[in-house]
C-alpha cells in the first residue's frame, strides 16, 4: 500500500517528518506493508520546477493509495499561469476527494475549554471557492477595478454524495445530524442543498435531523458545543465552523482532517503553514499526525485490514498520553517540548 507524503511550506517539512517517522516505526513494528515516499511541493519546487505542484508529483498522487499533505502557503503563491498551483484544491477536485471530515474533541483534560466531541462533514469540491466553481477560468472576476464578483456553485449530485457520507457517519455515532445552511438568504443554492439532504435522509430513519442557520450554529458552538454530534454543511461554512470548533476543543494546531473520495483519501491538518515559526523545531505536529491516523483508519476499513485500524487507534492513544504530560507538549499547548521531542514521546508510547 503506497503512501505519498508531501512536505509543503512553512512548518510543513518539520511536521511531515514527524508523520514519516511515526509511519516508519509502525510499519516496521507492526509489519503494515506500507511503502512510504516523500516529495516536495510548494515554494520549494517553484524555482526548480516552475510549479508549486510538479507534474511528477501529480502523477505520484494519482497512483498512491493515500496522501499526507502538509500545510501550504498558498497566499504567497504567484498566479497559476506563473506556476502557483494550490495542491490541496487540485487534489480535492482532480481526485474527487469530495468529503472532508473534521473531528473536534477535547484531548487535554487539564486544558481550558468546553466538552466537545463532534465531526464537521464538509462538501469539498464546490461552494464559494473560486478554484472549485468553474470548469475553466475562475469563480471570481472583476468587470472593472472597483467591482468584484464571486460565484457559488451547489449541485444536487455533490450534495447527495456528502449527505450520504454524513448520514452514514451519524448512524454509527449518536444518531444526530445537524444540517447547517443559510437558506433564508441563499434561497436557491442552500435551498437545493437542503432539499437534496432531505431526500437522502429518508434512507436513514434512525438518524435525527436538525436544520440550523449558520450564524446560529456559530453562536451555539461557543455556548453549548456538546449539543452537536455530526454537522453537515457546504464548503466555506464547513471550513469556518470546523476551525471555530477546533479552537473550542483546544487549538487549531490539534485539529485533524481527512479528505476522502471513492478510491483514495488525503490526510491534511486543518491549520496553516505558520511561516513565522518555520525551522524553529517548535511546531505542534499533532494535527497532521492525527490526520494520518484518520487516513490509516480509512484505508483499513476500505481494504478490510484491521491492523491498519489498530495502528490508527494506537496513534490516537499515544498522542493523548503525550498530551497528558505538560513537559511533553509543544509551546502552543503550554509546554516547552520541541517538535522532535513530542514526536519521540509518541514513538516511545507506541
Amino acid at each position: 500500500m503506497d503512501i505519498l507524503i508531501l512536505e509543503g511550506d512553512g512548518i510543513g517539512p518539520e511536521i511531515a517528518a514527524s508523520c514519516a517517522c511515526i509511519l516508519s516505526h509502525l510499519n516496521a513494528e507492526r509489519k503494515l506493508g506500507l511503502t512510504l515516499e516523500r516529495r516536495s511541493v510548494g515554494l520549494t519546487t517553484l524555482p526548480t520546477e516552475g510549479s508549486t505542484l510538479p507534474s511528477s508529483v501529480r502523477r505520484a498522487a494519482e497512483q498512491a493509495d493515500g496522501i499526507v499533505l502538509a500545510p501550504l502557503s498558498t497566499f504567497s503563491y504567484p498566479p497559476p499561469s506563473e506556476g502557483g498551483i494550490n495542491a490541496s484544491a487540485e487534489f480535492r477536485t482532480g481526485l474527487n476527494l469530495f468529503a472532508n471530515f473534521r473531528p473536534c474533541r477535547r484531548r487535554r483534560v487539564a486544558a481550558d475549554g468546553a466538552d466537545i466531541d463532534l465531526v464537521v462533514v464538509r462538501e469539498n469540491t464546490e461552494g464559494f471557492y473560486a478554484c472549485r466553481t468553474m470548469y475553466a477560468g475562475s469563480g471570481e472576476f472583476m468587470p472593472d477595478p472597483q467591482t468584484a464578483f464571486a460565484l457559488r456553485k451547489i449541485t444536487s449530485g455533490a450534495s447527495r454524495a456528502i449527505a450520504r457520507e454524513a448520514l452514514q457517519l451519524a448512524s454509527t455515532r449518536r444518531k444526530k445530524l445537524t444540517v447547517v445552511h443559510k437558506a433564508n438568504v441563499l434561497k436557491l443554492s442552500d435551498g437545493l442543498f437542503l432539499e437534496t439532504v432531505r431526500s437522502v435522509a429518508v434512507e436513514f430513519p434512525s438518524v435525527e435531523i436538525e436544520e440550523q442557520l449558520v450564524d446560529a450554529t456559530a453562536a451555539l458552538l461557543v455556548r453549548a458545543p456538546a449539543k452537536f454530534d455530526v454537522v453537515l454543511t457546504t464548503n466555506m461554512f464547513g471550513d469556518i465552523l470546523s476551525n471555530e470548533a477546533a479552537e473550542i476543543a483546544g487549538g487549531l494546531g490539534m485539529a485533524p482532517s481527512l479528505n476522502a473520495g471513492a478510491d483514495r483519501a488525503m490526510a491534511q491538518a486543518a491549520h496553516g503553514s505558520a511561516p513565522d515559526i518555520a525551522g524553529q523545531n517548535c511546531a505542534n505536529p499533532a494535527g497532521l499526525i492525527l490526520s494520518t491516523a484518520m487516513l490509516l483508519n480509512w484505508l483499513g476499513h476500505r481494504s478490510r485490514r484491521p491492523e491498519l485500524i489498530e495502528a490508527a487507534t494506537a496513534i490516537e492513544q499515544a498522542i493523548d498520553t503525550a498530551l497528558s504530560d505538560p513537559a511533553r507538549c509543544t509551546p502552543d499547548q503550554g509546554g516547552s517540548a520541541t517538535t522532535v521531542q513530542f514526536t519521540d514521546a509518541i514513538i516511545h508510547k507506541l
